[in-house]
């Protein structure tokens, strides 16, 4: 493996609306893989594109995954002009997976006119516990079925928009009591309970050629009793073996306190890439950094096995190279066509009053 793409491996938060002369020297003389965008980088449509365009210069062979979580209902981070879509529970309620393929497209091209090619969606958890808040309207529904029928639309809408999806949280954080993002949460359900229930949707997810799947911070006793799933060699296998997925494994964000509680940056990052997981995720530049040095002096160290890591960093590679082999930098004056109002009103009128 060549050092110098080590960084295609993270993805690292930014601090503002555009990027700071340490921002861009940490991105371009690392070779950073990717960007994931909050509320605090995004103002409007135009702003948002012109940063994209200012990272992209960064770009060494292929360009930045330019991801965002923009799920809908309560979890989108550009709100302003972008079209506001309720929560994938209230879609699912539709019942027409052909109106949940019609949304993730409509998302998608906002999206991609801006830049952003990678959306951390759809959630493939079943909210079967009612206690779970941090799911909970995130999932398109309550039973197997309800989630299943509109994984596969979402992906292939989001893809026939030119964003790619990332299938989450796997293997299943609907039945938790407990949010990730404050401490650790535990599933006590057997194998069998879960390829039963929790698993169905992430096989359908595979299925629909979805090329990245998100490892959940959770501790899942029929896999793994003592780690969490990020951190776990079993969970990464029995993602492999299980549901045959050959494409990419990208963390959930490793500042979440389900893991930096328990663990310091640089040894949760090393024990994540000797697991298995290919993109590590951070919301903020400083942390990122820290991990990063920490796993490139594991890797000169001999603490990670360069072969593995190679093979992620071709996993990354081969994906840009099918989708985001060239970027043409967004043309600012055209960006207000797109977003003219009102978009997407005829999806939205097929909700019924309550979502308009």
């Amino acid at each position: 493996m060549n050092i110098n793409e080590l960084g295609q491996l993270f993805f690292t938060g930014i601090s503002g609306l555009s990027l700071t002369e340490e921002e861009k020297d940490f991105i371009q003389s690392n070779n950073i893989g990717g960007v994931i965008l909050f509320k605090e980088n995004f103002q409007d449509p135009a702003q948002l594109s012109e940063l994209v365009n200012e990272i992209q210069t960064l770009r060494d062979e292929y360009p930045l995954f330019i991801s965002v979580d923009q799920e809908g209902g309560r979890v989108k981070r550009f709100q302003t002009h972008f079209t506001q879509f309720p929560s994938m529970y209230e879609l699912g309620q539709q019942d027409s997976p052909k109106l949940v393929f019609e949304i993730h497209k409509a998302m998608a091209e906002e999206l991609s006119t801006c830049g952003v090619n990678l959306n951390l969606s759809p959630c493939c958890d079943i909210w079967s516990n009612d206690n779970n808040k941090v799911i909970g309207d995130r999932a398109f529904g309550k039973t197997v079925e309800e989630v299943e029928k509109n994984i596969s639309a979402a992906i292939r809408g989001l893809h026939t928009g030119n964003v790619l999806a990332c299938a989450k949280h796997f293997p299943g954080h609907g039945d938790t009591t407990k949010d990730s993002h404050f401490d650790l949460p535990y599933v006590k359900k057997s194998l069998k309970e879960l390829k039963e229930f929790e698993l169905q949707p992430f096989h359908k997810a595979s299925k629909a050629r979805v090329e990245f799947m998100m490892m959940a911070h959770l501790v899942v006793d029929a896999i793994d009793k003592e780690l969490p799933c990020t951190l776990s060699p079993k969970a990464y296998d029995f993602l492999r073996d299980e549901l045959k997925f050959k494409k990419i494994i990208i963390s959930d964000d490793m500042e979440m306190k389900a893991i930096s509680d328990r663990f310091s940056y640089g040894e949760a990052a090393r024990m994540a890439f000797a697991a298995g997981v290919d993109i590590l995720e951070y919301r903020s530049m400083p942390t990122t950094r820290e991990a990063f040095e920490f796993v490139k002096q594991s890797v000169s160290d001999n603490n990670l096995n360069r072969q593995k890591m190679g093979e992620k960093i071709a996993r990354v590679k081969d994906c840009k190279k099918r989708f985001l082999a060239e970027y043409k930098p967004i043309y600012i004056p055209n960006i207000h066509k797109t977003f003219k109002a009102p978009r997407y009103q005829n999806l939205l009128d097929q909700l019924g009053p309550a979502s308009k």
